[in-house]
């Protein structure tokens, strides 16, 4: 394979009830979830299928007992909380604390890109009608990763792999890459250590909230590697891998080049092409002194000796993906694979004669870019709050008010999609894979639809006793081109469901 895999992304988003700085952020949640919810879903509102979720299953072998896991583990649990699946295919729902958007599975890194941008159209469209209920108050909703109070929210991402690969393999490779590719990804931060107490600008958001090399856990003892055994299709064929470790990107390309460089290096894995060791000594070390080092000077030790900064690391990465895609491909490697590799390259190269020339391209670079603005105008030092007020203005989702959207809107920031496209991907599914069909149905046969869930759709049909469930295990099936046709011509789940059948 090459970038192209069954990938997607999940995003918390930060929560505030403008004028209740004590508001309750469930309460707040889910009214932003329902509100949404009320508006777009015009008959019946499909639940959430739970009953193939299975959250402490471990990569390594073994089932978490429930006795010991965390609450926040318990994600195959109904708290009754807000919970819908949208025609588009994606989820959204509340997540604890706050709300979430799971894009629709795609296959590409570009896919991914539009799929995520529609989240953030959805989360703007869902907290503006919130705001409008009867004595509820305006709800503000930010793409990022912390309070800079000690907590963080996640943005997670999603990819399908071989069962067959060795997972000891997939944390020897994977590891020192994640360690690294914050140089590309991070979305930015004012402060440093979890509470930000310490004054600064650093690379990742995320960074300092994780703690361990490899485990299960997402909100405690958050692991580089998680474990996570929870494919969402055949377990036989494939392991999904749940990655945690990534920031809230508002940047098309920082997107992009996240998902795609990830995609082709666990292509690299899974055909065993990495032969180097790359392997960091105390990789969570390395990890958080990266970030905290925006002049990327900052060298981690590998355990053959060498000490090389996160771009070199990052290097040594680009240097076996193109070999790996040459010799693999050639030629006739697809567009989005080479694309990537040279927006890869270009950035790298880039980053390490001026990082600042990357401001229309990189969160981070964009951020601190701002921020130096302020700060070489008004005298400020890195301990001045109104930093960190811009930091978080920029992750506003907002377009009147988010710095990022305001960069955007002033042609000042690199773009990929259009305005229309994201548009669109609101509401229709991607064609490629089964969340068409998830999609279709929600938007064709709401009111018989009484549930799904990543790998299966669940009708209510009349004259039947019980249930009707529609496996969706492989997600490659269930695309356009191999239901589309069907679901055109089938006026009604009925006769959807006797075509399935017969």
């Amino acid at each position: 394979m090459s970038v192209r895999r069954v990938m997607g992304n999940e995003v918390e988003y930060g929560i505030a009830v403008q004028g209740q700085p004590l508001a309750n952020p469930m309460v707040a949640s889910s009214q932003v979830v329902n509100a949404y919810a009320s508006a777009t879903i015009k008959a019946r509102r499909a639940r959430w299928d739970f009953e193939e979720e299975s959250p402490l299953r471990d990569a390594r072998g073994f089932d978490m007992s429930r006795q010991v896991a965390d609450s926040t583990q318990l994600t195959d649990e109904d708290l009754g909380l807000a919970n819908v699946i949208l025609t588009n295919g994606a989820r959204l729902y509340v997540d604890h604390a706050h709300p979430e958007y799971s894009s629709p599975e795609v296959t590409t890194p570009l896919d991914a890109v539009l799929w995520d941008k529609a989240g953030e159209l959805v989360m703007l469209d869902a907290s503006r009608r919130a705001g409008l209920l009867p004595g509820g108050s305006p709800i503000v909703l930010y793409k990022n990763n912390t309070d800079n109070k000690g907590s963080s929210y996640g943005a997670h991402e999603n990819y399908l792999m071989r069962r067959s690969t060795p997972f000891g393999d997939i944390v020897r490779h994977l590891t020192p890459f994640f360690v690294s590719r914050q140089v590309i990804t991070g979305a930015g931060r004012v402060g440093i250590g979890q509470d930000g107490r310490e004054h600064g600008f650093q690379l990742s958001q995320r960074a300092d909230f994780f703690e361990v090399e490899v485990g299960l856990e997402t909100t405690l003892k958050r692991p580089i590697i998680n474990t996570r055994d929870e494919p969402h299709a055949d377990p036989e064929k494939y392991r999904r891998l749940h990655v945690i470790i990534g920031d809230a990107n508002l940047s098309e390309i920082s997107t992009y080049l996240k998902v795609g460089t990830t995609a082709v290096v666990l292509a690299m894995i899974e055909d065993r092409f990495i032969t180097a060791d790359l392997t960091v000594d105390g990789p969570v070390a390395g990890l958080r002194a990266i970030s905290h080092d925006p002049l990327l000077q900052h060298k981690v030790r590998l355990t053959d000796g060498r000490e090389l900064t996160g771009i070199q690391l990052q290097l040594e990465y680009l240097d076996l993906a193109k070999k790996y895609v040459e010799d693999r491909y050639g030629a006739d490697a697809d567009a989005q694979t080479v694309d990537v590799l040279a927006r890869w390259e270009s950035v790298l190269d880039r980053l390490e004669r001026d990082p600042m020339s990357l401001k229309r391209e990189l969160d981070w670079v964009a951020k601190l870019s701002l921020l130096e603005q302020y700060r070489q105008r008004d005298g400020l030092d890195w301990d001045d709050a109104k930093l960190q007020l811009i930091d978080l203005q920029y992750s506003d989702i907002r377009p009147e008010k988010g710095l990022y959207h305001r960069l955007v809107a002033s042609g000042r920031v690199d773009r990929l999609l259009t305005d229309a496209a994201i548009e669109d991907a609101m509401h229709d599914p991607p064609e490629d894979t089964r969340a068409y069909f998830r999609g279709r149905c929600l938007e064709k046969y709401a009111e018989h639809v009484a549930a799904a869930s990543w790998d299966s759709v669940i009708f209510d049909l009349p004259g039947r006793e019980s249930l009707q469930r529609v496996p969706t295990i492989d997600p490659l099936r269930g695309s356009k081109a191999h239901v589309g046709e069907l679901l055109d011509r089938s006026e009604t789940a009925e006769a959807l469901f006797a075509a399935l059948t017969r």
